[in-house]
């Protein structure tokens, strides 16, 4: 069963199974590891989701490095801050890298201080809408006519952003086929750091679709070749993977990089990171929107109160519960409040309440931190 105490950071990894598997150009995952940390302190609770995966491709951070940074730093760290979120942020700068570790420590830490106030997150991070506008992710599938399949359906449930995932030999070809089936829909793709700067002549024939954008088409460290890129594209360029601090976001910024910016709370250390960017992008006019990382229902009502903020004005990759699992570790699922988008929790921290039950069946693994 769960550990139970007065004042615990504990850690607990769940083996979730995906409706169907979801493919990239970095491979195909079926059962996605859930990595979630509990924070008690006294009659108040906090959960957090650390987005590592088991293996290194998205990112070097995996869920093994991310328990072991936990155990061995930011837990006592955390305590240190006396279980302050924008403390403990602070004091974990000195650990080099490894921001999935953080974000999921200070995303539990922020549920537990919005809990405590008897605010909602979005309250605590002064977000401003009562509802997020949601987009959804289509990664590589076995042949066009099952992802125009998956595409008409998400169409017909009413998402008002559809994004394909794309890769050397499934890019171009499929996008055109794509808008001569469906000329209207709000289209963009993702292709996770697929191409190089060789590929500058062959992604210029995205520009004849009247995509909303391209996400990460370049090098997943890089900002120079991305700022290259842009000078020949006319779709407009979003980053991801490159942009893993708000220091990142500002360069990124002054050399031209980017149009546009995918916020993951996960990658960029914290919501603090997040709220930086925000009001950086919102001074600016740089458009926002929250992206995902096949979260459980506890993560991605997290991203639901940061997408609340008034810098956030594209559709996001926050989608209802069903599109990934059979059964979330909420009571009550994610939905729609209706087609398109989804409701801002009004209750406290982050508004809906964790089903232990489902936790403890999905759990293969869990530790007291401190």
């Amino acid at each position: 069963m769960l550990l139970r105490s007065d004042k615990k950071i504990e850690a607990l990894l769940l083996e979730m199974p995906l409706v169907t598997p979801f493919e990239t150009s970095f491979g195909s995952v079926s059962v996605r590891t859930v990595f979630l940390i509990r924070v008690v302190d006294g009659e108040h609770e906090g959960w957090g989701e650390v987005v590592a995966e088991k293996e290194p491709d998205y990112s070097y951070e995996t869920t093994r490095t991310a328990l072991h940074i936990l155990r061995d730093y930011l837990a006592d760290m955390a305590v240190k801050a006396g279980l302050d979120p924008e403390e403990f942020e602070e004091k974990a700068r000195s650990i080099k890298g490894h921001n999935m570790a953080k974000a999921g420590l200070s995303l539990a830490l922020w549920d537990l201080k919005a809990r405590k106030k008897g605010l909602s997150l979005s309250r605590l991070y002064c977000g401003v809408k009562d509802e997020i506008a949601s987009g959804i992710s289509i990664g590589i599938q076995k042949d066009y006519e099952t992802l125009r399949d998956k595409v008409a359906k998400a169409v017909e449930e009413g998402y008002v952003r559809v994004k394909i995932k794309i890769k050397p030999g499934w890019d171009v070809d499929v996008v055109e086929r794509l808008r001569q089936d469906f000329p209207q829909i709000p289209l963009s793709v993702d292709a996770n750091s697929a191409y190089t700067e060789q590929d500058f002549e062959h992604l210029k024939k995205l520009d004849e679709f009247s995509l909303l954008m391209i996400e990460q088409p370049l090098y997943e460290d890089d900002l120079y070749f991305h700022s290259r890129l842009r000078q020949v594209l006319r779709t407009r360029i979003c980053l991801d993977e490159s942009l893993t601090s708000f220091r990142k976001v500002v360069e990124g910024y002054h050399i031209g990089s980017y149009d546009i910016v995918n916020v993951k709370v996960g990658r960029m250390g914290g919501p603090g990171q997040v709220l930086k960017t925000a009001a950086f992008a919102e001074e600016k006019g740089i458009p926002l929107w929250c992206g995902g990382m096949l979260e459980s229902g506890i993560g991605r009502l997290h991203n639901i109160h940061l997408a609340s903020l008034r810098a956030f004005v594209l559709p996001n990759d926050i989608s209802v519960s069903r599109r990934y699992f059979h059964e979330d570790i909420l009571v009550e699922p994610v939905e729609f409040s209706r087609p398109g988008y989804i409701k801002v929790p009004e209750g406290e921290g982050i508004g809906m309440e964790v089903d232990l039950r489902r936790v403890e069946k999905f759990r293969v693994y869990s530790e007291k931190l401190s």
